[in-house]
C-alpha cells in the first residue's frame, strides 16, 4: 500500500512513519505543506491519502476539494486534532472518506487506511485473488496454492502491486512508483531481477507476462 501523509508537524510525521513501516508493508511519502502534496497527487498514483487539515500554503480542506473536483477519487482519511461534529461533517461533505481524531491508535489508523483500500477496489472480501494466489491485505501476506508464499520484503511489495491490478499491464516505472519511497534510489533494473525471483515462486495456475516496451502483467493460466 503506498501513502501520501501530508502533515506540517516534522516530528509527528517522522514518529508515524517508522510506526506505520515498523508493524506493516506499508510505503509512506510524507508531503509537508497543501502545495507540496497536491503536486504529488497530480503528478504520482497513491493507495490512500492521510490529509492533516491545519496545513500551510494549501489548507487540507482545500486540498481535499481540489482533487474532488479535478476528479482524483484516492481514498482520503483526515487526521486532525480539530475533533467536533462540524468540522467532522463537514469534511465528510467535501468528500473525505473517513475522519480519525488525534490522538489515535496506530492499529487503528492501520485498519481503518485497509479498509479504505478495500472499499475503493469494490473488494467486500478484503483479499485480492488471480489464480491461485490470494494476497490479504489485512493480514500483510500471500498464500499460493492454499499455502503461505515466502517472499522477501521487496518480492512482497512488487507482487502485491500486480495482484492489486491484476490483468492490467503495468510499465516498470509505475511499479517502482509504486513500492518506493519518492527519495528511494532505486534502478529500474531492479524490477527485472525481482521479476525474476518471483517468477521463480509462482508457478502453474498464474503468471507474470513481460510485454515487450510496456512491463508486466498478473494472470491466470488457463486450465
Amino acid at each position: 500500500m503506498k501513502i501520501l501523509f501530508v502533515e506540517d508537524d516534522p516530528e509527528l510525521a517522522q514518529w508515524m512513519i517508522k510506526a506505520l513501516k515498523q508493524r506493516y508493508d506499508f510505503i509512506i511519502d510524507w508531503a509537508e505543506d497543501g502545495a507540496i502534496a497536491d503536486n504529488r497527487l497530480r503528478t504520482e498514483e497513491f493507495d490512500v491519502v492521510i490529509l492533516d487539515l491545519g496545513l500551510p500554503v494549501i489548507n487540507g480542506r482545500s486540498l481535499l476539494a481540489a482533487m474532488r473536483n479535478r476528479g482524483d477519487n484516492t481514498p482520503t482519511l483526515i487526521l486532525t486534532a480539530r475533533d467536533t461534529l462540524t468540522e467532522r461533517i463537514g469534511t465528510l461533505h467535501d468528500g473525505a472518506d473517513d475522519f480519525l481524531a488525534k490522538p489515535f491508535a496506530i492499529e487503528e489508523l492501520e485498519a481503518r487506511l485497509v479498509a479504505l483500500v478495500r472499499r475503493s477496489h469494490g473488494r467486500n472480501t478484503g483479499t485480492f485473488s488471480c489464480g491461485g494466489l490470494t494476497y490479504s491485505p489485512a493480514e500483510q501476506r500471500f498464500t499460493f496454492n492454499d499455502a503461505p508464499l515466502e517472499l522477501t520484503p521487496r518480492e512482497h511489495s512488487m507482487l502485491r502491486v500486480l495482484i492489486q491490478h491484476a490483468g492490467e499491464p503495468m510499465s516498470k516505472q509505475k511499479i517502482m512508483d509504486r513500492m518506493f519511497s519518492y527519495d528511494a534510489y532505486i534502478q529500474l533494473e531492479a524490477i527485472e531481477v525481482i521479476a525474476h525471483r518471483l517468477r521463480k515462486k509462482l508457478s502453474g495456475s498464474v503468471q507474470i507476462t513481460t510485454l515487450r516496451g510496456i512491463g508486466y502483467v498478473l494472470e491466470a493460466n488457463l486450465p
